[in-house]
């Protein structure tokens, strides 16, 4: 049984759950979309295309009627994202939709005259993706949020669970640029909040079991993840390892999903849905240059109660009574 509470933050930005753009029907032309995946077309990314796919019904735009995706995946290697970019210009295609730091960046690297939209990236100004995040210019635009902050408040509320905690870990993708950043913000947060903070890298799925493994032998008390579109696309993978090292984290909402103890995260499939306003707009003549970044207004925290069970933890009360979700 759920029971759903209300956790707000409030930024700087749009609200992302304000309605979709009224619908009206696009132009008889058959536009060609590019789709730049970070990972595969699988698993929870499965449910994000089609929060996508549906935002496009919504306004108008039928696969094989007046649209075609291009779909390019990276599988997790990030590497591949140039490549993959250059092939989509190459079709080429009207307009690339893409996700994270690492495909947006490739997608911008790539070319500066098709218009990027990005569906989600952690700190587009941060990273440079966009200037302002009122005036993004260049061609690319969508949606991002405070993500180093996202991070740090993680650290914190898992000290809030783990009182006692002295130590924790950041468990962290080096090849996604937004993780510098992030770890700048947790570095401090955790000073303020006397825990010592260690970093391990991992870059794939081979390389969890060794991670964890090497983190159980050395104690430590908790682990945040740092959102990567590798690490969320393997959540189950992570939650398993964690319940079996018996560790205490917290990352992104598809974690508690997977069996994971915590998440304090935004509404991603929320995100997806939004991108299909903005390549609306950019069919019907906006520039990308001239559209507003658009950033998350909701984070919510998620406890999954039978995790802790598991783990012989109690959440403090204060704790349950913020929490927008407990799993139970």
């Amino acid at each position: 049984m759920n029971s759903r509470r209300t956790f707000l933050v409030t930024v700087t930005g749009a609200l992302l759950t304000a309605p979709l753009a009224a619908v009206a029907q696009p132009t008889g032309k058959v536009h060609r979309l590019g789709y730049l995946g970070s990972t595969s077309a699988s698993g929870y990314h499965a449910q994000l295309l089609e929060a996508f796919r549906r935002g496009l019904r919504e306004l108008g735009y039928v696969e094989g009627r007046n649209l075609t995706i291009e779909y390019r995946w990276a599988e997790g290697r990030y590497d591949q994202l140039p490549a993959l970019a250059a092939e989509l210009i190459r079709l080429p295609v009207d307009l690339i939709v893409t996700h994270g730091t690492p495909g947006s960046r490739a997608a911008k690297q790539a070319t500066t005259t098709i218009p990027i939209v990005m569906a989600i990236s952690g700190d587009a100004v941060a990273t440079g993706l966009v200037a302002t995040l009122a005036r993004p210019g260049g061609n690319i635009t969508g949606s991002t949020f405070f993500f180093p902050e996202l991070m740090a408040k993680r650290l914190e509320l898992l000290k809030e669970a783990l009182p006692h905690a002295i130590r924790m870990t950041a468990f962290v993708n080096p090849d996604n640029l937004a993780a510098k950043p992030a770890l700048g913000a947790m570095k401090l947060r955790a000073k303020s909040s006397k825990v010592d903070l260690d970093v391990v890298q991992v870059r794939g799925p081979d390389e969890f079991a060794s991670a964890f493994s090497a983190m159980a032998k050395t104690r430590v008390d908790g682990i945040v993840m740092i959102d990567d579109p590798v690490l969320i696309g393997n959540s189950r993978q992570i939650a398993d390892l964690a319940a079996k090292t018996r560790i205490p984290a917290i990352g992104d909402r598809e974690y508690t999903d997977a069996g994971g103890l915590m998440a304090y995260a935004v509404n991603l499939p929320g995100f997806w849905r939004r991108a299909a306003v903005f390549v609306d707009k950019i069919l019907k003549g906006a520039k990308p240059a001239e559209l507003p970044v658009e950033q998350a207004t909701r984070f919510d925290v998620v406890i999954n109660l039978k995790a802790a069970k598991a783990l012989g933890l109690t959440i403090p009360q204060s704790l349950l009574l913020r929490a927008a979700q407990i799993l139970e």
